[in-house]
């Protein structure tokens, strides 16, 4: 085992999702860190992978689909393959996939940490956009402070390996959100600072556990 780390064996708790029977939904979709959008499909196709999968009629596809590729402004690139897009496109393309599912739960996994701070902005607009419509459940993992209080309602910190909840904030900000605007409000500030001075021991000890576990393989490399 390396250093830092530890088996951890769950103890209770259940999660459950109220779906109902022969609804068709799925009970999630994911938007993944990096692209993962079919290099051989057009922007269409792609967003309407999943309701082709779970056999939608034509008309649900095109009505579904159309919608939210004009929510990400992709109509016009709908005959477009992925080589043809850019980094941020193509993340809109996996966005609109998702929401075009309709699945009972979304999960996000840093679906923007590797865009632009432009691109990252109009996402994260685009986003907050589709879930004032949609009103989703989202579970959104990010490293970045200020992009949890832009876009969660409930922020869960987690501690460093082995990895637990360490606290939950609530963000009482009224939505609709718009981001530049609420960069200037006291309370966006003072969520970021409660959340970053929960966060900075994990920080440390996490770099500590990296250091720790160099330390050890130089040593059995040696």
């Amino acid at each position: 085992m390396r250093p830092g780390r530890a088996d951890i064996t769950a103890t209770s708790g259940s999660i459950e999702i109220d779906t109902p029977r022969g609804s068709g939904r799925p009970e999630n979709s994911m938007v993944f860190q990096g692209d993962s959008i079919f290099p051989w499909m057009t922007v269409w196709n792609n967003a309407a992978y999943g309701l082709r999968m779970r056999n939608a009629s034509a008309s649900v596809i095109k009505e579904r689909v159309g919608h939210y590729l004009d929510r990400t402004g992709l109509t016009r690139f709908a005959d477009y393959y992925p080589h043809q897009l850019s980094g941020g496109m193509k993340q809109r393309v996996s966005i609109a996939r998702a929401f075009a599912n309709d699945p009972q739960i979304l999960l996000m996994d840093e679906p923007f940490s590797a865009l632009d701070a432009q691109n990252k902005l109009l996402l994260q607009e685009e986003l907050l956009r589709i879930w004032d419509e949609q009103k989703k459940t989202v579970v959104f993992i990010t490293h970045s402070v200020d992009e949890a209080v832009y876009l969660g309602d409930r922020i869960m910190v987690m501690t460093a390996q082995p990895g637990k909840v360490k606290g939950l904030v609530r963000v009482p900000l009224p939505r609709p959100r718009a981001i530049i605007e609420l960069q200037k409000a006291p309370e966006f500030g003072e969520l970021v600072h409660r959340i970053w001075s929960e966060l900075r021991d994990e920080v440390d000890r996490a770099r500590d556990q990296e250091h720790q576990q160099a330390a050890h393989e130089k040593s059995e490399a040696g």
